[in-house]
Order: C-alpha cells, then sequence, then structure tokens
C-alpha cells in the first residue's frame, strides 16, 4: 500500500506505483494507492507506535491477565485499574494494542472510555 494524497500523485510517483504493482502482482500479493490517512487513526498509530517496543511487553500472567479482563469490549482505563494502577498497566495496554492482540476502533480517539478487546472478539 503507498499513500499520498491523491491530488499529489505527479507522473513520476505514477510510474513508481505501477512498478510497485507489478513486483506485488508477481509475489502474489495485492497493492493499492490510497489517499490521506485519517487524521485520528494516523495519531492514533504514532501514540500506540511509542508503546512497539519489548521494554513495554508485560510478562505472560499479566498478557493473560489483560486479554481475560478485555475478553469482551471494555472501557480502556477502568477495565485496566482492575489490574493495578492504570499508569503502570495502560503502557502493558497499549503495546498489546500495537502487536494486535487487542484492538479498538482507532478511527475514533483514544480516550478512557474506548472499548477494547481481545482482537478475536472482534
Amino acid at each position: 500500500m503507498d499513500c499520498r494524497p491523491l491530488d499529489r500523485v505527479d507522473e513520476r510517483s505514477a510510474a513508481k506505483f505501477a512498478v510497485t504493482r507489478l513486483a506485488c502482482e508477481a509475489a502474489g500479493w495485492g497493492y493499492r494507492v490510497v489517499g490521506m490517512v485519517d487524521p485520528v487513526r494516523m495519531a492514533n498509530v504514532r501514540w500506540l507506535a511509542g508503546y512497539r517496543h519489548p521494554r513495554h511487553a508485560t510478562t505472560a500472567g499479566m498478557a493473560e491477565r489483560l486479554m481475560a479482563v478485555f475478553s469482551v469490549p471494555s472501557p480502556l482505563v477502568g477495565q485496566a485499574s482492575l489490574l493495578g494502577n492504570p499508569i503502570a498497566v495502560l503502557s502493558a495496554v497499549f503495546h498489546l494494542l500495537w502487536a494486535g492482540r487487542l484492538r479498538a476502533d482507532l478511527a475514533r480517539p483514544l480516550t478512557d472510555t474506548t472499548l477494547v478487546s481481545r482482537a478475536e472478539a472482534w
């Protein structure tokens, strides 16, 4: 996937995208050019990217407890606080969101009440 505002796709970009499409098709992959990424989604992804480093990964026990408390869509901070100080637990929640083990609607701003659930629950 290439992201570029569609009004900024010039001849040179279009040629590059065509080559990329051919390479993707040769590998059996899909390919598309998308316009502007939704700014809220982009802000959320940038925020979660800050928690991608393994130092934010939890112990297996904490990860399993988080997966259990988010077994149904539940408010972010309310559920995280069930496992301890939310400040300490939220970095683990954000890491699991980044890793795709937990899910939330990233098209809406992440707030205390954002509904989070296990990825397979969606």
